[in-house]
């Protein structure tokens, strides 16, 4: 299980390891990439965790709460 604490910055860090987009960051993985994931079913582990998270936030709207975490990252 993720930890409330850090899931929205390894969102920002955390990249994906195989794929069509290899080497995204998970927080810039395409929408339609998730979804497609979200009905095939997400991989195990963080990384699956990870994506479902995204989708979710892509889902309702609140990538705005990446936006500090990720201007951060780029200082």
């Amino acid at each position: 299980m993720l930890s409330n604490n850090n899931a929205l910055i390894d969102l920002v860090r955390m990249r994906m390891p195989y794929g069509k987009f290899k080497d995204y960051r998970i927080c810039d993985l395409p929408e339609h990439y998730l979804v497609w994931y979200k009905q095939k079913g997400f991989p195990a582990g963080k990384l699956g965790q990870l994506m479902g998270l995204m989708y979710e936030i892509q889902l309702n709207g609140l990538e705005y709460l990446l936006k500090p975490i990720k201007d951060a990252e780029s200082r």
